[in-house]
């Protein structure tokens, strides 16, 4: 079904919306979870300001940029600077803890329900805030896993111990050699498991995800479900903001509901359908709980 443009006006005041979406969210047979970054961001982690002069105030002095995704495409001379960069760039922000409990206040909305989540996120907040594994589908990657840069096969390894190692004992932005991550397959060096290309790894873990993810649709795309859409954007809106528009047109029991800054829309076909509230994400979730 050919979704037409978003529109952006709707009736009923801020608070009637999270009335509304409070009322759906305990109504709602099944509720998938849709992720973007903006959820991310307003658990605190963002990657520009005070958070990267905190962690990155050296990188910036040498090398000139000034967020962290600008160091994460920096062409370093060697790998050890690239590793350092890098271990330092995982360990913020998939070790540590986002700043703010919002996942946490998310997962109390929906313990206990029928839930299942998508995310494009790749930081890996929603299983350390309580979130069952068996109902996560991280679409774009993790932070947590390396793969192959070739690659020679479609296998993941997960990078703890390895980036604490590269943590504790860089030096003058730079790794020791001996801790460079290569294939322990091919030799040739690691790369972060992070859809950019076609060289990007879907192993076992991924594909069974995808399957638990897709029997989820199936089983409980014609109930009574609730499409709660949180942060994303239009970086890549095929994977998640599209088909739930898609799936809640093709549902009449359907419910649509998005929590974004700025961007809260959705298309006039679906507008009965459709909560939409412009607003912080972390701050609508505070009024829902």
């Amino acid at each position: 079904m050919f979704l037409r443009m978003p529109i952006t006006k709707f009736t009923g005041s801020y608070s009637q919306q999270i009335k509304r979406l409070k009322d759906e969210l305990e109504a709602a047979g099944a509720i998938v979870i849709g992720a973007g970054a903006g959820l991310s961001t307003s658990a605190g982690f963002v990657y520009s300001g005070e958070r990267f002069e905190q962690y990155f105030s050296d990188f910036a002095e040498k090398y000139g940029f000034q967020d962290m995704y600008s160091g994460g495409f920096y062409p370093y001379s060697t790998l050890e600077e690239h590793w350092a960069y890098w271990s330092r760039y995982i360990f913020i922000n998939r070790y540590m803890d986002a700043p703010k409990p919002v996942y946490q206040n998310l997962f109390e909305l929906v313990k206990g329900k029928n839930y299942f989540v998508i995310t494009t996120n790749v930081d890996h907040c929603f299983q350390k805030a309580g979130f069952d594994k068996s109902r996560l589908f991280y679409t774009q990657g993790d932070y947590g896993l390396f793969q192959c840069s070739e690659p020679c096969r479609q296998e993941t390894f997960e990078n703890e111990t390895l980036i604490r190692a590269m943590m504790e004992q860089q030096a003058d932005m730079r790794i020791p050699s001996r801790l460079l991550p290569v294939c322990p397959h091919c030799g040739k060096p690691f790369t972060m498991n992070l859809r950019s290309d076609d060289r990007f790894v879907e192993d076992s873990g991924w594909h069974m995800a995808a399957r638990r993810y897709r029997r989820f649709l199936e089983e409980e795309q014609t109930g009574h479900i609730l499409y709660l859409e949180l942060g994303v954007g239009y970086n890549t809106p095929g994977i998640i903001k599209y088909p739930f528009w898609k799936l809640t047109a093709q549902n009449p029991k359907a419910i649509y509901a998005c929590i974004n800054s700025g961007e809260a829309v959705c298309p006039a076909e679906i507008k009965r359908q459709a909560i939409c509230i412009d607003g912080d994400i972390g701050a609508t979730l505070n009024l829902l709980s």
